[in-house]
């Protein structure tokens, strides 16, 4: 499970409208409650750097962007959770693509973004041996 304030909902919303037609990227932080759901404090938008003529159905995150999510975690007394990303005009489900470059544990939350409005809104989460995604339950705050 993943706790997603409204504000923080709002805000990957309006990351997947103004990236649109590309798509949007970025970390998730937060902590780990007690219970072991994750909850969600802050995003931190990413450039996406795919090259231009890729970004409409790929995202990519350097390692200097998650070295820098991860040094910003630690000062704040964060995790990183996972990550977000939209898909343009294509439903919130995970691609091959998509499972090919996840790791487990981590939340996949992905927007669509259907001609130019945010859509539907889903998370995911990779199983430990990588063969699929399971959905993870979303908990507005």
């Amino acid at each position: 499970m993943i706790r997603l304030p409204e504000t923080l909902d709002a805000a990957i919303r309006a990351e997947g409208e103004k990236a649109y037609p590309n798509e949007c990227c970025g970390v998730l932080l937060g902590r780990l409650d007690a219970d072991g759901a994750r909850v969600t404090e802050e995003i931190l938008p990413i450039d996406n750097a795919r090259e231009a003529g890729e970004q409409y159905h790929r995202f990519r995150i350097e390692a200097d962007d998650f070295l820098r999510a991860e040094h910003v975690a630690r000062e704040t007394g964060r995790d990183v959770l996972g990550f977000y990303h939209s898909h343009p005009d294509h439903p919130a489900d995970p691609s091959e693509y998509d499972r090919e470059h996840a790791l487990p544990f981590y939340s996949y939350i992905i927007i669509s973004v259907r001609g130019g409005k945010a859509a539907e809104l889903a998370s995911w989460e990779l199983t430990l041996d990588r063969a699929r995604f399971e959905a993870e339950r979303i908990v507005s705050s």
